[in-house]
């Protein structure tokens, strides 16, 4: 399965997700070692964290 990585590469501290893919530093970090079905869970949850990221504060 490739990476959902898009070149974004900034990181949120307060959200704790980059901004560009919507995964955890962990999840960056050890996304080559992964199960399909670990990356795949991932994957499923990106939009909704991109989407909470994405929204006007206000």
């Amino acid at each position: 399965m490739d990476s959902p990585c898009v070149k974004i590469c900034t990181y949120e501290p307060g959200a704790g997700l980059c901004l560009g893919c919507g995964r955890t530093l962990a999840e960056i970090a050890g996304w080559a070692t992964f199960t399909d079905a670990e990356r795949r869970r991932i994957m499923a949850e990106l939009p909704a964290r991109l989407s909470g990221l994405r929204k006007d504060p206000g």
